[in-house]
């Protein structure tokens, strides 16, 4: 069963209308996640450039078991955040042990026929799938069960908050862990420009289809009349800011409309979709401490450039 769904159509279309009126115009990166651009991120993970992906899958056979001992968590209610096509999870249940599997993502279409899948393999474990946006106000559903509670955050998706944003995230999550819960978290770390750059924007153009995809959504959302040909995908090093930036670029003189408004692009104009911060062991730290939370222990690559986290509430003995 999946509960719950994106935010109404008549909210999106004021926020998305509003985003394109700013100063900076912009698209917020969770309009990425119809059904085809959950499939094109499933395909991303997969390219060679995309190092997150096969560095955390490594980091957690080789320390599973390690990671399942910090936080003992077996036999708990399993949430999975930005659960996609649920795979991930599915490869940690013999070692969580899980009595509930909760898949929790923003396309509901997605997520309920990721959800039939998993049910298939593992018919003894409880499931619900959660349609919602959790990255504003989180609240999980009374159907939730209130035991023991792991929270499953991987792929660094963290970094699509700023720091700012990040902390009432995490508190969000702490006080939904009812005291003895934990959080699995996967962090992608500082590393040279060039090898952050490639990463977002790959040699077959997986990473700029997606990007691009997200015109074809609001489209449908905002009533816009983007023409995807238009826009060429742009992804690069904020240094300053220690952030990945993805935007659209326009590529000649256009104009953009939806009932209502309008607004004109000159070439070269950005519509900026989305950030992704590269942390420092340390600062991730902090940003946990800050939330309420300590680390239980970290992994790290042996180039050091993702790492694992568990985090659980602070002053849990």
């Amino acid at each position: 069963m999946v509960r719950g769904a994106s935010k109404p159509v008549a909210e999106s279309q004021q926020l998305l209308r509003r985003a394109l009126m700013a100063p900076h115009p912009s698209i917020p990166p969770k309009y990425f996640y119809d059904d085809l651009g959950s499939r094109l991120f499933a395909a991303i993970t997969a390219l060679d450039e995309y190092y997150p992906t096969r560095t955390e899958a490594e980091l957690l056979r080789t320390h599973l078991p390690a990671i399942a001992a910090a936080a003992p968590v077996t036999g708990c209610t399993f949430i999975d955040l930005g659960a996609g096509n649920c795979e991930k999870a599915a490869s940690l249940f013999q070692a969580v042990q899980p009595s509930c599997y909760v898949a929790v993502d923003i396309s509901s279409d997605y997520l309920r026929v990721s959800l039939e899948h998993m049910q298939r393999q593992f018919p003894d474990i409880g499931m619900l799938g959660v349609g919602t946006d959790f990255s504003e106000q989180f609240e999980l559903p009374a159907a939730v069960p209130l035991q023991r509670r792991l929270f499953f955050y991987p792929g660094s998706s963290i970094g699509n908050f700023t720091p700012r944003e990040a902390v009432p995230f995490l508190e969000a999550l702490r006080r939904q862990m009812h005291g003895d819960g934990a959080l699995w978290i996967g962090v992608d770390l500082q590393k040279p420009k060039d090898r952050l750059e490639r990463a977002y924007d790959d040699e077959l153009g997986v990473t700029a289809a997606f990007n691009r995809n997200l015109l074809r959504h609001v489209n449908r959302l905002a009533g816009t009349d983007f023409v995807l040909a238009d826009w060429q995908h742009v992804a690069f090093f904020n240094e300053a800011e220690s952030r990945i930036e993805m935007h659209l670029q326009a590529v000649r003189d256009v104009e953009v409309s939806w009932p209502g408004g309008r607004r004109r692009f000159g070439a070269g104009a950005r519509l900026h979709t989305e950030n992704s911060y590269k942390h420092s062991i340390e600062g991730f730290r902090s940003l946990l401490a800050a939330a309420g939370l300590r680390s239980a222990g970290h992994w790290t690559d042996a180039a050091g450039w993702f790492a694992f986290f568990v985090a659980v509430p602070d002053g849990r003995s």
